[in-house]
C-alpha cells in the first residue's frame, strides 16, 4: 500500500510540476506579444489547464498523507515535509496572485461547465484586481506570468524533494 501511494504522490505532483512549467517555458515568447495577441492566447488555458489544476490540492493532501505514514526525525520525513510546503506555498500564490488575475480578464467571459464554477470561486473574499488598483495590461501580464514562474520553481522543488525522499527510503 505504501509504495502504491508513493507512486501516486509522485505522479501527481509530476502533473502539478508540469503544468506550471509549461507556463514557465512560455513565458519569453508570451512576453513578446501585444496586448490583443496575448489576451487571445490566454484563453487557450481554459478549461485545459483549469481541469489539471485540480492535482495541486490532491497532491498536497497526498504529501500530507505520505508525512503523517513517515517516521518521525528521518531524512526522509522532512524531505516530505519540505516537499510538502513547496506544494502549499504553490497553490497559494495561485490563489493569492494568479487568480485575481484570471477573474479579472475573464469578468466579461461566459464560460460554460468546469471553468464557469471554477473561476467563480473566490477562496480570499470577494478581492478584486480592479477595486485595489487601475489595472495596466502589462503589469497584469507580468504578475501572471511571474507567478507562473515562482510556481513553477516550487513545483519543481517539491518534485524533487519527493522523488529524493522516496529513493532514499
Amino acid at each position: 500500500m505504501f509504495p502504491t501511494l508513493q507512486i501516486l504522490t509522485i505522479l501527481v505532483v509530476a502533473v502539478a510540476m508540469a503544468l506550471a512549467l509549461a507556463h514557465l517555458l512560455e513565458l519569453p515568447g508570451k512576453m513578446r506579444l501585444s496586448k490583443e495577441d496575448y489576451l487571445t492566447v490566454q484563453r487557450i488555458y481554459y478549461p485545459g489547464f483549469t481541469i489539471g489544476g485540480v492535482t495541486e490540492p490532491i497532491g498536497a493532501l497526498l504529501l500530507l498523507l505520505l508525512l503523517f505514514l513517515t517516521p518521525l526525525n528521518t531524512v526522509t520525513f522532512w524531505l516530505c515535509a519540505a516537499a510538502f510546503a513547496a506544494m502549499v506555498v504553490m497553490h497559494a500564490i495561485f490563489w493569492l496572485l494568479t487568480q485575481p488575475v484570471n477573474n479579472f480578464w475573464l469578468k466579461d467571459v461566459e464560460l460554460k461547465g468546469l471553468g464557469a464554477g471554477f473561476f467563480s470561486h473566490d477562496p480570499v473574499g470577494g478581492h478584486r484586481i480592479d477595486t485595489v488598483v487601475k489595472p495596466d495590461w502589462t503589469m497584469l501580464r507580468d504578475r501572471w506570468e511571474l507567478s507562473h514562474a515562482a510556481r513553477a520553481v516550487l513545483g519543481l522543488l517539491a518534485f524533487i524533494l519527493l522523488v529524493t525522499a522516496v529513493a532514499l527510503q
